[in-house]
């Protein structure tokens, strides 16, 4: 359990699904994990699990939708660590997704954008020259199958989702040279107990919603680690075979 020993890991959204999920795999993979999340008491809550367990973890309050917190944020990972080698950009606001193509205003779907694709790039230009100067810098975006496939109704959020790919491939080639790879996360996945509300199961070949701990952070953490140093540019769809041949 040692694929990230020695690395230092920024994660957004880590307080509760896929990237608490995420953060604690990555600190028993032997990384110092900076857990990043609006709230204080969600931040303080997986930094004390990631200690419990004999991990590294550092909690730093931050709202993705705001450039000053998410420089800071990144200020205090480096002034504590000295490092980072890895970004996950995760956290979105998930409360204003959806729209109709006709209805959707201006205002909407520039609230999905300032904390999907405006916030990843944010975080990826402010961790840059940490990344690059570690000579193997991993970031690693989450897009959705929803703007794949066009999903009705999700217009802001789909427009967003497929923002980041585009950022994410532009990415990929420019700092191919720095030796930082840098991919996208497309899951489905069960991150808001949809067994407990009876949802039925999701129309992908395996039936079901993934495991956030069991299905969607170890290929987060492949793209994290050594194993991926051949792959950028490219969306890794944990799905259950959702999307399967779709474009990537």
């Amino acid at each position: 359990m040692d694929r990230l020993n020695g690395k230092v890991a920024v994660i957004t959204g880590a307080s509760r699904g896929i990237g608490r999920a995420t953060a604690k795999l990555f600190a028993a993979e032997g990384a110092k994990v900076a857990v990043l999340s609006r709230t204080s008491e969600g931040v303080e809550h997986v930094v004390a699990d990631i200690v419990e367990a004999g991990g590294a973890a550092l909690g730093v309050v931050c709202d993705v939708g705001e450039a000053d917190q998410i420089t800071a944020a990144v200020d205090k990972v480096v002034a504590a660590y000295g490092r980072i080698d890895i970004l996950v950009n995760n956290a979105f606001d998930g409360s204003a997704v959806l729209s109709s193509v006709i209805d959707l205003s201006v205002e909407q779907m520039q609230r999905n954008f300032d904390t999907g694709p405006i916030a990843y790039l944010r975080f990826m230009q402010a961790c840059y020259p940490h990344l690059r100067e570690g000579g193997e810098g991993r970031i690693i975006n989450f897009g959705s199958m929803a703007g794949i496939i066009g999903l009705a109704g999700y217009g802001p959020y789909n427009m967003a989702k497929e923002a980041v790919r585009a950022l994410t491939r532009t990415a990929a080639r420019e700092w191919g040279a720095d030796r930082i790879t840098v991919n996208n996360v497309l899951p489905v996945a069960n991150t808001w107990g949809a067994a407990e509300k009876d949802v039925p199961p999701p129309t992908n070949a395996l039936a079901r919603f993934g495991s956030p701990e069991d299905d969607i952070a170890p290929v987060v953490l492949f793209l994290a680690s050594k194993d991926s140093q051949f792959i950028t540019g490219y969306s890794l769809t944990p799905d259950g075979g959702a999307i399967i041949d779709s474009a990537r």
